[in-house]
């Protein structure tokens, strides 16, 4: 009894610490210091259950064995990964991690309905629906988020949309209703009905992903990373675990919460983005008249462009990640900051892969906290900038989502860099971005477009503000 009220204690300690590392999280300054308490309060939560009456202190008892064994080799695999794994990968990293962590509380829902389904004392319908939920939203998690790491790892270069295919999903999804129905009033528990709710649970998270692209990871990562820690909650009453409970719920609120903002800056429900297949690679918008044509500049032109203005706002996307330009724009910013340049960066709140990939890799290049601004803060400064220089960003620049109402993006917040006196656009090539839309803004009378990869845009332009001094 006493150790079970030592345990409870020591949970209940580090449940405020997991809401106080997720509140520190909330702010780039504090970031890293929020993660180190909740890995911290992790530790100890795994550690002190080591302690429950349940677990033999013995090694030579074949369970703590294993446990331990995973815990070692989870641990080093982890660390190790976490080590080498460059931050422009960080998307997939975390889309692994949350499938790992659906993918766990499914396991532990097998474990408990396979018992059932041997002849085990069932603990109440309430628990056997509690794990059914569980296995579920933890299969469909653990499916998805592997889907989308294919997808950001580029092994997966396509949407698919199979015909009929919301139809397949509304059929497997009743699949999984009825079995999941039957697995938790069964008494007994039928094995076969067991493993076909896994199977078509695991075939649901594989299907709802498929024909969700690229535009619309940033979602899809924080729905799963939601569904991750309900599926933990879920199964933390199973156990009878509290730091589970604990854990999960606060992990699967603040992923809901993210989700819905990401979701309210596309302007879209989250029924769209899973649902519409819009943001797949294959499907572009329909052609529209645009006025204007494409001009190119020279990057000896843009850097006197910048190095006379008095204020520059650069505007990351993805594809400054991909370029892994970050640290030269750092190094840019310096030279004009001497010269008494004001600049500053913008974010959008989907720029990117995954949500703060972009303060992410800034912070990574020790570009200074106060100077990454978000939409909302950024927006009004844009008329007053002399030069908003794009590097790799598309849809989220792209003033059709204020002035055409038949576009797919209309009423998206986007940031306002048209509005700069001057815009220069640092692109590969003409492409169209995620959604498959022209930019117009690329074709105003303002912008000027660099072409050419962005780490060597920016090392030319580097070169040309040294050349003026």
């Amino acid at each position: 009894m006493a150790m079970g009220l030592i345990i409870d204690a020591v949970y209940f300690i580090t449940a405020a610490l997991f809401i106080m590392g997720l509140k520190k999280m909330s702010s780039p300054v504090t970031a890293a210091r929020g993660i180190v308490w909740a890995g911290a309060a992790m530790v100890v939560a795994s550690l002190v259950t080591f302690g429950a009456p349940q677990i033999t202190l013995n090694l030579a008892n074949t369970n703590l064995q294993l446990m331990l064994l995973a815990l070692i080799i989870g641990s080093a695999v982890a660390y190790i990964s976490a080590k080498r794994v460059a931050m422009t990968d960080m998307p997939q990293m975390i889309a692994m991690y949350n499938g790992m962590g659906g993918g766990a509380a499914a396991a532990i829902a097998a474990v408990e309905l396979v018992k059932l389904s041997a002849g085990a004392e069932s603990h109440g319908l309430t628990v056997q629906v509690l794990a059914v939920l569980g296995a579920v939203i933890g299969a469909v998690s653990f499916s998805g988020s592997a889907v989308a790491f294919a997808k950001l790892q580029g092994l997966m270069k396509k949407t698919l949309h199979l015909p009929a295919h919301q139809l397949m999903n509304i059929a497997i999804f009743a699949g999984v209703c009825v079995l999941g129905y039957l697995v938790s009033t069964g008494q007994p528990v039928s094995f076969d009905y067991v493993i076909w709710f896994f199977i078509l649970s695991i075939v649901l998270g594989v299907m709802v992903t498929l024909p969700i692209g690229g535009a619309d990871m940033p979602v899809v990562i924080s729905l799963f990373n939601a569904l991750t820690g309900l599926a933990v909650a879920f199964e933390g009453f199973v156990l009878n675990n509290a730091a589970m409970i604990i854990a999960g719920t606060v992990v699967g609120s603040s992923g809901t919460l993210l989700t819905q903002l990401m979701a309210k800056a596309m302007n879209r429900s989250l029924a769209n983005v899973l649902f519409s297949g819009f943001g797949s690679d294959g499907g572009a918008a329909a052609a529209e008249e645009i006025e204007g044509s494409m001009k190119e500049i020279q990057a000896t032109d843009a850097a006197v462009m910048m190095a006379y203005a008095q204020k520059v706002i650069i505007v990351p996307g993805y594809g400054m990640a991909v370029a892994q330009a970050q640290h030269k724009l750092k190094e840019m910013e310096g030279l004009l900051e001497a010269r008494g340049v004001d600049v500053k960066y913008a974010i959008h709140p989907v720029a990117g892969r995954m949500p703060g990939h972009m303060n992410v890799l800034l912070a990574e290049a020790g570009v200074d906290y106060d100077k990454i601004r978000d939409l909302e803060e950024i927006n009004p400064e844009f008329p007053i900038a002399d030069v908003a220089l794009v590097i790799g960003a598309n849809d989220v620049v792209n003033p059709v989502a204020r002035t055409n109402p038949d576009s797919p993006i209309y009423g998206m917040p986007i940031l306002d860099a048209d509005k700069a006196q001057n815009v220069i656009v640092i692109k590969r090539g003409q492409g169209a971005g995620f959604s498959g839309i022209e930019n117009h803004l690329f074709y105003a009378d303002n912008t000027q477009m660099l072409y050419g990869d962005g780490q060597k845009a920016v090392s030319e332009l580097i070169a040309g503000i040294k050349a003026l001094q």
